[in-house]
């Protein structure tokens, strides 16, 4: 399943990406607020579902090679990440779901 399957399958708003981060393959997941422990724990090319909404979220990403991040529960990124992100080419994504929701039916998708 790439990152736009995932967002049609969950009904998430996609916030930036390029046509190549949307067509990556997301193989697997993670649920995770805290910044240094999703930095080491979060699998390469996994969905991030968190609701930190600040910058240092793109970092992050890269640092743990996600595939996409997913804002939970309606979280709006603050302008600095929404920047960074399209800078970047980090697919963020957005949807009104509990992270634990979202990820329950990304589990049962792949």
């Amino acid at each position: 399943m790439t990152v736009a399957e995932l967002a049609e399958a969950l009904e998430l708003e996609i916030l930036s990406g390029s046509q190549e981060a949307l067509s990556r393959p997301v193989e697997g997941g993670y649920c995770g607020d805290l910044l240094s422990w999703v930095m080491g724990r979060a699998p390469s090319g996994g969905a991030w579902f968190t609701i930190m909404s600040n910058v240092n979220v793109a970092a992050v990403a890269q640092l743990a090679d996600a595939a996409c991040v997913i804002l939970a529960e309606g979280v709006a990124p603050d302008e600095p990440l929404l920047e960074r992100a399209k800078m970047e080419n980090l697919a963020l994504l957005s949807g009104g779901s509990a992270a634990f929701d979202m990820a329950g039916r990304l589990y049962a998708l792949l």
